[in-house]
């Protein structure tokens, strides 16, 4: 079955709808109808040069149209899609093109420089291919618009469900990214599981800032968008201004964005006077998200929730009703349609309700295992098909999901458990914090102690005591940080926009104690 040809089936049921606006082209409109001609020619390019069904196709760009039609090419070819991550350096890339092994790299204008150097490092590429014809590496890499001259008109591959489709890399902080397989199979499922518990329609159109070389970007709205009929709105990357103009003209109605997307958004001038009335779903992910942006979005009469997901699992796999958004704050809801969920304690056993416990995750939208790397596949999948998420959760009596953080972060001080996420929350409540973020510190007596991490607002003063002592109204004293360290600077992040503890740690943390 051709299962990879999701815009030729789109553009025949569809053809004229808008499936994107390009925003780099003053909100250029594309129909499925034209957007299936280029990824067709696309494909056509890619089989000119060669490529094989199951052979790597990396891309190193910012997100644009042409991105898009590169990845719905691969699926139409039974390729498979490597993203890079264009935050990494040099050696960084070298190590994930080695893992690979692609065929074709191709390159955005502005990793000209980039790809030239990892020439002799990326043995396996047979052909470099440029996004910008002005803009070539080397002489003879070939311009994407090769594929004008190819036809539109392609047989696709005969896939099945199992065959991978992305290779899409964890965020890494944890050592060397790991390659997740996302299968067809793992695509689709999660594309129904959204459509089907979130609600989404062909009336849909989210803005599409969020990397896509993250599962955030190619799967969260966009692939599930393409099987609804919507539209996704392609910008180059996260920028306040260009959201809220998005929202003045009235074409969004929903958005997924990671917490500090969120805050640089209450944090603008314009947050005041936005209009969120079009707004059917925004929905936070990547990381937990601190109560006070909840509030300020409630507010301003918006059903903010938090989503959650993982690259290995879709990463769609809970949906909070909205009649529930206030009266459960903070969870994750109920498992989406065919994803089955459980607690489980270090024994292995089901955890009962509100017992803190790992989360395992099972259902068709798991990921294959990762790419050359079957033992830790063999250490995260179980036989049984579970995925172990090393996140900690709980579900309360009534079967609503929350999220508490994860296991490698639970600080253990003196016996108590004490989750990062729990503290940093109720910080940041405080009226002069930007941003806070929770590390472990060694202690000869209590073995661990929690070491806070904060930045002021703009023109704000930060007392650590203050702020100590606001946090000591809320919680127990055993959770306090017993140091409070105030930068100025922004707190370092992930790719995946997430706080980089690692980074925090190195800065702030020695083997023994805290620096001063």
């Amino acid at each position: 079955m051709d299962l990879g040809d999701w815009l030729g089936r789109r553009a025949r049921l569809s053809p004229e709808r808008v499936a994107l606006y390009d925003a780099q082209q003053g909100m250029r409109p594309i129909s499925y109808a034209e957007w299936n001609r280029a990824a067709a020619r696309t494909a056509g390019l890619l089989r000119q040069l060669g490529l094989e069904r199951g052979e790597r196709v990396a891309v190193l760009a910012y997100n644009c149209v042409s991105f898009l039609d590169i990845w719905f090419a691969c699926g139409k070819l039974g390729a498979i899609l490597q993203p890079l991550n264009w935050r990494l350096t040099q050696g960084e890339l070298a190590v994930l093109l080695a893992d690979a092994t692609p065929s074709v790299l191709v390159y955005g204008p502005e990793f000209a420089t980039m790809a030239a150097a990892l020439r002799s490092q990326a043995p396996s590429v047979r052909h470099w291919v440029a996004l910008d014809a002005t803009t070539l590496a080397h002489p003879d890499d070939l311009p994407l618009s090769a594929r004008e001259a190819c036809s539109d008109s392609i047989e696709p591959a005969t896939l099945a469900w199992d065959d991978p489709w992305v290779i899409c890399y964890t965020g890494g902080t944890t050592g060397v990214p790991k390659g997740a397989i996302l299968t067809h199979g793992n695509i689709t499922f999660n594309a129904i599981n959204t459509v089907m518990s979130w609600g989404l329609d062909a009336h849909d159109t989210a803005i599409l800032n969020t990397p896509l070389f993250h599962t955030g970007g190619l799967n969260v709205f966009t692939a599930p968008l393409v099987m609804a009929g919507g539209a996704s709105i392609v910008c180059r990357g996260f920028d306040a201004d260009q959201i809220y103009d998005l929202l003045a003209a009235g074409h969004v109605t929903i958005f997924f964005g990671v917490p500090t997307m969120f805050v640089a958004l209450q944090q603008h001038p314009r947050w005041a006077e936005a209009d969120f009335s079009r707004l059917k779903l925004v929905i936070s992910g990547g990381a937990p998200c601190p109560t006070p942006i909840f509030e300020a979005f409630w507010q301003r009469g918006v059903d903010f929730k938090t989503g959650y997901g993982l690259t290995e699992a879709g990463p769609n796999t809970f949906w909070l009703p909205p009649a529930d958004v206030r009266r459960k704050p903070g969870a994750v809801g109920f498992p989406l349609f065919f994803v089955e969920t459980r607690i489980t304690n270090p024994q292995g056993e089901a955890c009962q309700p509100d017992e803190v416990g790992e989360l395992w995750v099972r259902g068709p939208h798991v990921c294959q295992g990762y790419w050359n790397r079957p033992a830790e596949t063999a250490q995260t999948i179980t036989p049984e098909g579970w995925l172990r998420t090393g996140d900690l959760a709980y579900h309360d009596a009534e079967g609503y999901y929350t999220i508490v953080g994860r296991l490698k972060d639970v600080i253990i001080s003196g016996g108590e458990n004490i989750y990062p996420a729990e503290v940093e929350s109720i910080l940041a409540a405080h009226p002069a914090v930007a941003e806070v973020c929770i590390i472990a510190a060694p202690d000869p007596k209590w073995g661990e102690i929690p070491l806070a991490v904060a930045v002021p607002l703009p023109e704000q003063t930060l007392d650590p005591d203050d702020l100590l002592a606001f946090a000591g109204a809320h919680l127990a004293r055993y959770k306090l940080p017993r140091r409070i360290i105030v930068q100025a600077s922004p707190l370092p992040k992930t790719a995946a926009g997430k706080l980089d503890k690692q980074t925090l740690a190195r800065l702030y943390v020695k083997d023994t104690e805290v620096r001063k």
